[in-house]
Protein backbone atom coordinates (compact mmCIF):
# COMPACT_ATOMS: atom_id res chain seq x y z
CA UNK A 1 0.00 0.00 0.00
CA UNK A 2 1.29 3.41 -0.94
CA UNK A 3 1.82 5.92 1.82
CA UNK A 4 0.58 8.69 -0.49
CA UNK A 5 -2.81 6.96 -0.83
CA UNK A 6 -3.15 6.70 2.94
CA UNK A 7 -2.24 10.38 3.34
CA UNK A 8 -4.72 11.39 0.64
CA UNK A 9 -7.59 9.45 2.24
CA UNK A 10 -6.71 10.81 5.68
CA UNK A 11 -6.68 14.38 4.33
CA UNK A 12 -10.14 13.76 2.83
CA UNK A 13 -11.36 12.64 6.26
CA UNK A 14 -9.67 15.67 7.80
CA UNK A 15 -11.77 17.85 5.47
CA UNK A 16 -14.91 16.03 6.65
CA UNK A 17 -13.90 16.56 10.28
CA UNK A 18 -13.26 20.25 9.59
CA UNK A 19 -16.73 20.39 8.00
CA UNK A 20 -18.19 18.95 11.21
CA UNK A 21 -16.41 21.49 13.40
CA UNK A 22 -17.40 24.44 11.20
CA UNK A 23 -20.97 23.17 11.00
CA UNK A 24 -21.18 22.80 14.78
CA UNK A 25 -19.85 26.34 15.21
CA UNK A 26 -22.66 27.61 12.98
CA UNK A 27 -25.28 25.72 14.97
CA UNK A 28 -24.00 26.78 18.37
CA UNK A 29 -26.58 28.69 20.35
CA UNK A 30 -29.31 28.43 17.71
CA UNK A 31 -31.41 25.68 19.21
CA UNK A 32 -30.61 25.55 22.91
CA UNK A 33 -33.60 27.58 24.07
CA UNK A 34 -35.98 24.99 22.59
CA UNK A 35 -33.79 21.92 23.02
CA UNK A 36 -31.67 22.61 26.10
CA UNK A 37 -31.48 18.89 26.88
CA UNK A 38 -29.31 18.42 23.76
CA UNK A 39 -26.64 20.95 24.78
CA UNK A 40 -24.49 18.41 26.64
CA UNK A 41 -24.50 15.96 23.73
CA UNK A 42 -23.73 18.76 21.31
CA UNK A 43 -20.78 19.95 23.43
CA UNK A 44 -19.53 16.35 23.54
CA UNK A 45 -19.70 16.19 19.72
CA UNK A 46 -17.64 19.37 19.39
CA UNK A 47 -14.95 18.05 21.74
CA UNK A 48 -15.02 14.69 20.00
CA UNK A 49 -14.55 16.36 16.59
CA UNK A 50 -11.51 18.28 17.79
CA UNK A 51 -9.94 15.10 19.19
CA UNK A 52 -10.68 13.28 15.93
CA UNK A 53 -9.06 16.12 13.97
CA UNK A 54 -5.89 15.88 16.07
CA UNK A 55 -5.76 12.10 15.68
CA UNK A 56 -6.02 12.39 11.90
CA UNK A 57 -3.38 15.14 11.78
CA UNK A 58 -1.05 12.90 13.81
CA UNK A 59 -1.61 9.97 11.43
CA UNK A 60 -0.83 12.17 8.43
CA UNK A 61 2.34 13.68 9.90
CA UNK A 62 3.57 10.27 11.15
CA UNK A 63 3.43 9.12 7.52
CA UNK A 64 5.39 12.13 6.30
CA UNK A 65 2.37 13.95 4.89
CA UNK A 66 1.22 17.53 5.19
CA UNK A 67 -2.21 17.83 6.81
CA UNK A 68 -4.74 20.22 5.25
CA UNK A 69 -5.54 21.42 8.77
CA UNK A 70 -7.98 24.25 8.09
CA UNK A 71 -9.43 23.13 4.79
CA UNK A 72 -12.98 21.92 4.45
CA UNK A 73 -14.70 20.27 1.51
CA UNK A 74 -16.59 22.09 -1.22
CA UNK A 75 -19.69 20.05 -0.37
CA UNK A 76 -19.40 21.12 3.27
CA UNK A 77 -19.05 24.78 2.31
CA UNK A 78 -22.10 24.56 0.04
CA UNK A 79 -24.14 22.80 2.72
CA UNK A 80 -23.30 25.49 5.32
CA UNK A 81 -24.22 28.23 2.83
CA UNK A 82 -27.56 26.52 2.17
CA UNK A 83 -28.20 26.27 5.92
CA UNK A 84 -27.47 29.99 6.32
CA UNK A 85 -29.93 30.82 3.54
CA UNK A 86 -32.65 28.57 5.01
CA UNK A 87 -32.11 29.97 8.50
CA UNK A 88 -32.54 33.52 7.21
CA UNK A 89 -36.08 32.77 5.98
CA UNK A 90 -38.74 33.74 8.55
CA UNK A 91 -41.20 30.97 7.60
CA UNK A 92 -39.03 28.02 8.54
CA UNK A 93 -38.70 26.14 11.82
CA UNK A 94 -35.04 27.00 12.29
CA UNK A 95 -34.55 24.96 15.47
CA UNK A 96 -35.88 21.74 14.02
CA UNK A 97 -34.16 22.28 10.66
CA UNK A 98 -30.87 22.97 12.43
CA UNK A 99 -31.15 19.62 14.21
CA UNK A 100 -32.02 17.94 10.92
CA UNK A 101 -28.87 19.45 9.42
CA UNK A 102 -26.80 18.00 12.27
CA UNK A 103 -28.24 14.57 11.40
CA UNK A 104 -27.56 15.12 7.68
CA UNK A 105 -23.95 16.10 8.39
CA UNK A 106 -23.37 13.12 10.65
CA UNK A 107 -24.80 10.76 8.03
CA UNK A 108 -22.47 12.24 5.40
CA UNK A 109 -19.48 11.85 7.72
CA UNK A 110 -20.38 8.20 8.40
CA UNK A 111 -20.57 7.49 4.67
CA UNK A 112 -17.18 9.13 4.05
CA UNK A 113 -15.53 7.20 6.88
CA UNK A 114 -17.12 3.94 5.76
CA UNK A 115 -15.91 4.51 2.18
CA UNK A 116 -12.41 5.28 3.43
CA UNK A 117 -12.28 2.02 5.37
CA UNK A 118 -13.61 0.04 2.40
CA UNK A 119 -11.15 1.66 -0.04
CA UNK A 120 -8.23 -0.45 1.15
CA UNK A 121 -6.02 2.64 0.98
CA UNK A 122 -5.46 2.97 4.73
CA UNK A 123 -2.59 1.33 6.57
CA UNK A 124 -3.44 -0.91 9.54
CA UNK A 125 -2.89 1.77 12.21
CA UNK A 126 -4.91 4.34 10.28
CA UNK A 127 -7.71 1.82 9.72
CA UNK A 128 -7.93 1.16 13.45
CA UNK A 129 -8.11 4.87 14.36
CA UNK A 130 -10.65 5.60 11.61
CA UNK A 131 -12.78 2.58 12.59
CA UNK A 132 -12.82 3.83 16.21
CA UNK A 133 -13.83 7.30 15.01
CA UNK A 134 -16.55 5.79 12.84
CA UNK A 135 -18.03 4.10 15.94
CA UNK A 136 -18.15 7.50 17.66
CA UNK A 137 -19.82 9.07 14.62
CA UNK A 138 -22.48 6.36 14.59
CA UNK A 139 -23.25 6.99 18.25
CA UNK A 140 -23.66 10.73 17.73
CA UNK A 141 -25.76 10.13 14.61
CA UNK A 142 -28.11 7.81 16.47
CA UNK A 143 -28.47 10.37 19.27
CA UNK A 144 -29.64 13.07 16.86
CA UNK A 145 -31.48 11.22 14.10
CA UNK A 146 -34.78 10.87 15.90
CA UNK A 147 -35.72 14.53 15.84
CA UNK A 148 -39.39 13.77 16.29
CA UNK A 149 -38.65 12.72 19.87
CA UNK A 150 -37.35 16.23 20.60
CA UNK A 151 -40.13 17.88 18.63
CA UNK A 152 -42.75 16.05 20.70
CA UNK A 153 -41.49 17.82 23.82
CA UNK A 154 -42.90 21.05 22.40
CA UNK A 155 -46.45 19.68 22.29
Amino acid sequence: MENSKTISVLNDLLHITNDRIKGFERVEGKVWESYSDLKGEYDKMISQSKIMKNEIINLITERGGKPDEDTSSLAGNLHRTWIDIKNSLPVTNNDQETLENVVFGEKHAIEAYDNALKSGDLCAESSKVIADQLKQLRVSYSQFRNIERYKSKED
